[in-house]
């Protein structure tokens, strides 16, 4: 437990206490109203639960429905507690600090906390027709839910009742948020064939309005079509600020203290609050970031925000030169058409100013403003035109927000570092800042992210072609060979006899979703995957389950692998295993037809692989402790299957390898070496997969726990040699 610098007091801690105004957008943004809607909500957990058995039972239409439920069920949950929390909010705001310091001052504000929350408990249960708690998910439906994994069940059930549009929506809701999966780019492609390329039109049906309103003014702009590009932006500006008043409140929700084990939680009044506080704060400040990325891409588009006004600036002006060069051509002016020019040079000094917010230094806008100026009417005082208020009001909260957070990670003992959320290199490529050619290629720079951190190029000195250390050891090909860097591919690392006896070991001591979190089919619904670790196996043999000299195998062939790894690579420093596991993937029968997915998409092993970037992020959840990585095979008695290294677009194969019996691929486990597993469509392929880092922090806690095992068993075994007792004279 984290060491507390100091304790806040009371009134210290009014600040955190005191929501952002519900302003939510735009002075002028409507405020939708409740809308009840009779009987209970189903849980929608339970709704995906029971499609996706529906599915899998061939029950397609049920499970059309019951899937269908559970997204309408997800997204009205979100609507329910968005809108209660604003309802109860306005009922209940909580008013400011008392002028001095007396007896029970903090009364009023606990007694609005208190308000707010009786409401918004009252709220809830009514609108979802019984009690909060019956719709809390999992971590892994969530994370089902953010990647979009219904739409592929939906998009396989449509086809099967042979629904062709509702198939294709679903299937390309799907591949918006996971570009990568190359079995859905096939669907579509395939699907679109059948129809006719003009027949069906694309739909995301989870697509965020004020991003759609974003790419529609960015395509008018470019259109020079500017009284449109305005429309659409600040529609997309108006959607927003709506979209981030929902991510906000759904940031109040419940909080995991990841430092403290929730029973043994003992934190008083006021740090209770701040900690709950500080994760919701930074949870909202995230935001940002959140409403500037596309669905399935790790980087958001940069500085999405400000570009909004950035455009606007131009499109403002622009639009009123068209106006005055048709009107000149014509022939034909007013009095009226001038002040409705000078108007839009308002709202063009106005947006430019707000931009201005993000960038106080940005010399291209800092002229425009002047030139916006040079513009007006004599009558019309520059100074008396502001910032736009809706972003004014935005930029002051965040910065309000900046500065309590780090005020409070360094009175309460956290790390935070605040990300760069207007960096500047994402923008309009215009030739020249005061309004001139259009061109807006680089809008979405994905080098220069917030806080992202590429895979950095491997800092040690790349050698191989070391000794392979064990006889019989068939070297196959190397990096050159294997069209990529630190690659290496081996045969007979494991015998005939050795395969057939980790065969018997995996059938009595593999589990169901082991080591997947419990998950049947963790990548693909179309196959089965099991698993163990060597300290199971150990156990396992050391209970009499399976044969102890087969459990052992499992461990003695695992070190084998690892100093070949060190070896071929002729790493100067000792390689750790970061994680063993045994694992088989069979191919459930009745789902292979027509199946082009893959068992295993795209990825690598120690960085987010982001294909559209050409980049991979070294950051969590990927496991950037990894250093190298090796697969070793135990069959070949099944169809497809086959390992492939890409390029990191996840697209282009540079290898692929067939596995067999003894057959070892190794390779460095950074973004150098994307790889992937092709479907298994018949049978069960099984294989020792192996993790390996160079730090020995991160060193696998269970390889620790089974040297100690093996090193008991290792005693008892001296022992007996010792004591001239035969191992038979025991039975």
């Amino acid at each position: 437990m984290r060491e507390r610098i100091w304790a806040p007091p009371l009134l210290l801690l009014l600040p955190l206490l005191l929501p952002p105004p519900l302003w939510g957008g735009p002075p002028d943004s409507p405020r939708r109203e409740l809308e009840l809607e009779p009987g209970p909500l189903q849980p929608f957990d339970l709704l995906y639960a029971s499609g996706a058995a529906a599915y899998y039972s061939g029950d397609y239409e049920r499970a059309v429905r019951d899937l269908e439920a559970a997204l309408r069920s997800h997204r009205r949950l979100r609507e329910i507690r968005t809108r209660c929390a604003r309802h109860c909010a306005a009922r209940h705001p909580l008013p400011p600090p008392p002028p001095g310091e007396g007896p029970g001052a903090e009364l009023p504000l606990f007694r609005s906390l208190l308000g707010r929350a009786r409401c918004y408990r009252s709220c809830e249960t009514q609108r979802l027709g019984g009690p909060a708690s019956r719709h809390r998910v999992s971590e892994d439906v969530r994370s089902d839910f953010q990647r979009r994994v219904p739409y592929n069940y939906l998009q396989r059930a449509y086809i099967k009742l042979n629904q062709l549009e509702k198939a294709v929506e679903a299937a390309h809701t799907f591949f918006v948020a996971n570009p990568e999966h190359m079995e859905m780019q096939q669907n579509i492609e395939n699907y679109r064939a059948t129809a006719g390329v003009e027949a069906l039109q694309l739909v995301d049906r989870e697509a965020k309005p004020h991003m759609e309103s974003y790419n529609a003014g960015v395509k008018h702009y470019e259109a020079d079509d500017f009284e449109m590009a305005i429309r659409h932006f600040e529609q997309a500006l108006r959607e927003y600020f709506v979209e981030d008043t929902e991510c906000r409140t759904l940031c109040e929700g419940p909080q995991r203290f990841e430092e403290y084990e929730y029973l043994g939680y003992k934190a008083g009044l006021y740090e209770a609050i701040a900690d709950h506080y500080m994760q919701v704060l930074v949870c909202q400040h995230e935001c940002v970031r959140e409403l500037a990325t596309r669905p399935g891409r790790l980087s958001p588009i940069e500085n999405f925000l400000p570009l909004h006004y950035d455009y606007l600036q131009f499109a403002y002006y622009r639009g009123k030169a068209w106006i005055i060069r048709e009107d000149f051509l014509g022939g034909c002016g007013s009095s009226l058409q001038t002040s409705h020019f000078f108007g839009e040079y308002v709202k063009a000094l106005e947006c430019a100013k707000a931009y201005l917010l993000c960038h106080p230094d940005d010399e291209d806008v800092l002229d425009n403003v002047d030139y916006y100026e040079s513009l007006l009417d004599d009558s019309i005082d520059p100074a008396s035109i502001e910032a736009r208020e809706d972003l004014t009001m935005f930029v002051k909260r965040h910065k309000l927000e900046s500065e309590l957070i780090k005020s409070a990670a360094e009175g309460l003992g956290f790390s935070y570092t605040e990300p760069n959320y207007w960096i500047r290199y994402g923008g309009r490529q215009d030739e020249n800042r005061v309004p001139s050619g259009v061109n807006v290629e680089g809008a979405e720079v994905h080098g220069f992210s917030m806080g992202k951190k590429l895979s950095p190029k491997i800092d040690r000195d790349l050698r191989e072609g070391g000794p392979l250390l064990y006889e019989n050891i068939t070297f196959v090909y190397n990096s050159e060979q294997l069209n990529g860097t630190q690659r290496v591919l081996l045969d007979n690392v494991l015998s005939e006899e050795q395969c057939r006896e980790l065969h018997s070991v995996a059938s009595g001591i593999m589990l169901v979703g082991d080591g997947y979190r419990g998950k049947t089919s963790p990548h693909t619904p179309n196959e089965k995957f099991e698993g163990a670790t060597v300290l199971k196996a150990l156990k396992s043999g050391y209970e009499g389950r399976v044969p102890l000299k087969s459990a052992r195998l499992f461990y003695d062939i695992s070190e084998k692998a690892r100093r070949i790894v060190e070896s071929y690579f002729m790493l100067n420093s000792t390689l750790y295993f970061s994680y063993t596991h045994m694992v088989c993937r069979t191919a459930l029968s009745g789902q292979q037809d027509r199946r082009n997915d893959l068992s295993h998409p795209i990825h690598a092993d120690n960085c987010l692989l982001d294909p559209e970037a050409n980049e991979c992020w070294k950051e969590p959840p990927a496991y950037t402790f990894r250093d190298y990585s090796a697969l070793l095979y135990m069959n070949d008695d099944f169809e497809g299957g086959e390992f492939i290294f890409t390029e990191m677009d996840a697209k282009t194969v540079t290898a692929s390898i067939k596995p067999k019996c003894g057959r070892m691929i190794s390779f460095s486990s950074g973004g150098e070496n994307p790889h992937g597993v092709k479907a298994v469509t018949k049978g069960k392929r099984c294989a020792v997969a192996l993790w390996f880092t160079l730090d020995p922090l991160y060193r696998e806690l269970e390889r620790i726990q089974a040297d100690e095992v093996i090193a008991i068993l290792d005693q008892e075994q001296q022992g007996k040699h010792e004591l001239n007792i035969n191992p038979k004279d025991e039975l």
